[in-house]
């Protein structure tokens, strides 16, 4: 520890802290215009500027280390001239557009001009022609620029696409597009999010609506199982639609929360119905006749419950693959950790510096631990190991070591790693076995994984002291999947790697730890709840009756975290909901959220009523959402079964990976995010399938025909192609996620 003074006051340091760093702790109040704290310091506005007794002139604190014994002055005359004259520069012919501005009202730069009582300019300089660019949902004004390099630091630092850059030239300095003509990136918005001023604003946002008008709801985004931190912006929808409102736009607390593009741009899922009392006597009447429900895994924790109480009173099943899966996968888990819930979170991936992702195409199926990754390898330095059996170019910047398997090897890929991560540890008798009758020929030989693949890996993590292990759907998904589970917890329990389970749904892991599932016997007098069925209720708007999707509700889901988190109301609803159903089936609850505090507490929930749940982000940065789930213990006695003959994937392969910002159907239905649905391959797999760029080809899916556009893709390669699944409603399987499919080419 540093021991040092600010102000007179006795404080300290740990090491590798800046002096805003301990300031910032002991809540003593330094001005910032380009500091952000995911970032490395920008260090550009300089007004973080203290003075050091002793020490001639000023210090930056954003990147400043404090020594021992030092005492750090963060207000005098002499700083309230420097920091004045900063304002009064970056006031030079900044145009006078507050009135029009979208940042008026929670802008840094009028914000910091008043505080600094700069209402007069001394000087001035020559103003020059500045054109607005538009780059599709972000519009970019370099006349409103302070060039503070929040937004390409952001970029690269935290998000990964290292898309923008700073063009020097003087006063005709502004922010441009890295190494391309136009903005080529994933389009999360982090860089409108992070902008001090109006410079970068969303297209879609921009002149609509000032900052005081509009009303804020906190929520969860609903997209991914990430459980990212969003406030919906809400306000009347317009003289055409009296007394109706609409969500104008999403915000989150960038210092300390990072949204993809779908939490950010892809909000308007409502569902807009009106209330239907015959419709919902024919649901209540085929709820009460039905032999399952069967629902998806985008359902709030309490609706779970609900369902619970439905079957234990009708005698019906419940039917979620996607959720069994995953208590599949976490049961077998479990036998051998002893534990309930996997080790890992997002901050303990952040904070690694050696990472191994396996069975997921994460860039895309969770953009917020593609971004943990970003930071650990951008801060810490991570070594990161990417193994799939296909690249992915939005990890260029981030992955290390690339390590192709052959699709649905991925149980044999387990037993390397478990061979090559715990060699040397004190296994039992029955352990040490396994590893050593694992045949190491025939398994390198079918995985197409190499000895000096796994040897570079180990050789890269020798130094590392923070490692984890990132499990993907694929995984999850496999027929295989319980012995998968065991090959991880092998690897978690004898080595020094943690374990982050990638759940696919927004609440995919609370369903499994809640719901009372059933294996999907296909039944044929089945209510869907989302999802496929006899009778449908639907968020979707599509269904037999009407729901409210996931912006309509007040409830909990739980997070890749481990932790529940609430969501509320952005924009009412007018039709029935679920537990309107179970109140007619003698279901009693006079609130859906009457449920949060019945939630399992043997699956490590909480007796919390939803009204005392916490839903912001603490000043120093502390998540104060909700609650973290509790650890539980379970029993051990479960050991890695011999490994199956490993499974051969002939013909033309396809991978049902969706789109950057796209996935389900929910993200479907919304203005703002492409929908780019086409079939993308290489030219290895247009070759092996006689297929050309444009060509219009049908196969069979989940029962259905699909018809898709094929695409050339320069940046694939092999032979398996990308299919898009986002868009095909509620007709979409939770099963392994590479399929063999024999494609019909639509005559020209």
């Amino acid at each position: 520890m540093i021991n040092f003074k600010i102000n007179g006051r006795s404080v300290s340091a740990e090491r590798g802290e800046t002096i805003i760093n301990v300031a910032r702790r002991e809540d003593i109040y330094i001005p910032t215009m380009c500091y952000l704290e995911k970032t490395s310091p920008c260090a550009s506005c300089r007004l973080c500027s203290v003075e050091v007794e002793g020490l001639e002139g000023f210090v930056l604190s954003c990147n400043t280390p404090p020594t021992e014994g030092i005492n750090v002055i963060t207000d005098s005359d002499a700083l309230q001239t420097e920091r004045t004259n900063i304002m009064r520069m970056y006031d030079v012919n900044h145009p006078l557009e507050c009135g029009v501005c979208d940042k008026s009202g929670e802008c840094d730069l009028q914000n910091k001009t008043l505080e600094y009582n700069v209402g007069q300019q001394l000087f001035s300089a020559k103003d020059q022609p500045r054109k607005i660019e538009k780059w599709g949902l972000i519009n970019y004004d370099p006349s409103l620029c302070i060039l503070c390099e929040k937004c390409t630091h952001v970029c690269n630092e935290v998000i990964g696409d290292d898309a923008l850059d700073l063009l020097f030239g003087g006063y005709n300095s502004k922010v441009i597009p890295k190494n391309a003509e136009t903005l080529d990136c994933t389009f999360c918005g982090e860089c409108i999010a992070v902008c001090p001023v109006g410079a970068l604003v969303s297209s879609d946002f921009q002149y609509t609506a000032n900052s005081w008008e509009l009303s804020k709801v906190p929520a969860t985004c609903a997209h991914c199982s990430a459980g990212c931190a969003l406030e919906y912006e809400v306000k009347h929808a317009g003289i055409d639609a009296q007394g109706e409102e609409s969500i104008y736009r999403v915000k989150n607390n960038f210092e300390y929360a990072t949204l993809c593009g779908a939490g950010r741009f892809g909000f308007d899922f409502e569902n807009r119905a009106e209330r239907d009392d015959d419709a919902f006597a024919k649901a209540v009447e085929a709820v009460k006749s039905a032999d399952a429900i069967r629902f998806s895994s985008m359902i709030s924790n309490e609706e779970v419950m609900i369902l619970n109480a439905l079957k234990a009173k009708l005698g019906l099943k419940l039917f979620n693959t996607d959720a069994y899966q995953m208590r599949l996968f976490m049961d077998a888990y479990a036998s051998v950790s002893g534990t309930k819930h996997y080790s890992a979170d997002l901050e303990s991936l952040k904070a690694s510096d050696a990472i191994v992702v396996i069975g997921s195409r994460i860039a895309t199926d969770n953009p917020g631990v593609r971004y943990a990754m970003t930071t650990a390898a951008r801060h810490n330095g991570a070594k990161v190991v990417y193994m799939h059996p296909l690249e992915d170019a939005l990890l260029q910047n981030t992955v290390t070591q690339f390590v192709k398997y052959e699709v649905g090897t991925e149980e044999g890929v387990l037993a390397l790693l478990a061979q090559t991560l715990i060699t040397g540890e004190e296994l039992t008798k029955r352990e040490q076995s396994f590893i050593d009758g694992l045949d190491e020929g025939y398994l390198s030989a079918e995985t197409n994984v190499g000895d000096d693949e796994l040897a570079l890996m180990k050789k890269q993590f020798m130094r590392s002291k923070s490692k984890t292990l990132v499990v993907g759907a694929d995984l999850l998904a496999h027929e295989r999947v319980e012995n998968i589970a065991r090959l991880v917890a092998l690897i978690e329990k004898y080595s020094d790697f943690k374990v982050l389970v990638v759940p696919t749904e927004v609440n995919t892991l609370g369903v499994s730890l809640i719901a009372d599932l059933d294996v999907d016997d296909s039944a044929e007098n089945v209510v869907g709840y989302n999802a496929k069925g006899d009778f449908i209720i639907s968020a979707l708007g599509d269904g037999d009756l009407d729901v409210p999707a996931l912006n309509q509700q007040e409830g909990t889901v739980v997070s890749i975290d481990k932790r529940l988190l609430p969501t509320n109301v952005a924009l009412a609803f007018k039709g029935h909901t679920l537990n309107d159903i179970a109140n007619a089936l003698g279901v009693g609850a006079e609130n859906t959220i009457d449920y949060t505090r019945e939630l399992p507490q043997e699956s490590g929930f909480k007796a919390v009523d939803f009204d005392d749940l916490g839903n912001f982000y603490s000043s120093k940065g502390e998540d104060l959402r909700g609650y973290r789930l509790d650890a539980v213990k379970v029993h051990r006695g479960g050991h890695p079964e011999e490994v199956a003959a490993l499974p051969e994937f002939n013909g033309a392969v396809i991978y049902h990976a969706n789109p950057v910002l796209q996935f389900n159907a929910f993200t479907a239905k919304t203005e703002q995010l492409e929908d780019d649905n086409n079939l993308y391959g290489s030219a290895s797999f247009a070759a092996a399938a006689r297929l050309s760029d444009g060509d219009a080809v049908t196969f069979d899916h989940a029962g259905e025909t699909v018809r898709r556009i094929f695409k050339l893709d320069d940046t694939l390669k092999g032979t398996v192609a990308l299919h898009p699944t986002f868009d095909l409603g509620l007709n979409v399987q939770s099963g392994y996620r590479f399929e063999t499919v024999n494609f019909m080419r639509e005559s020209k």
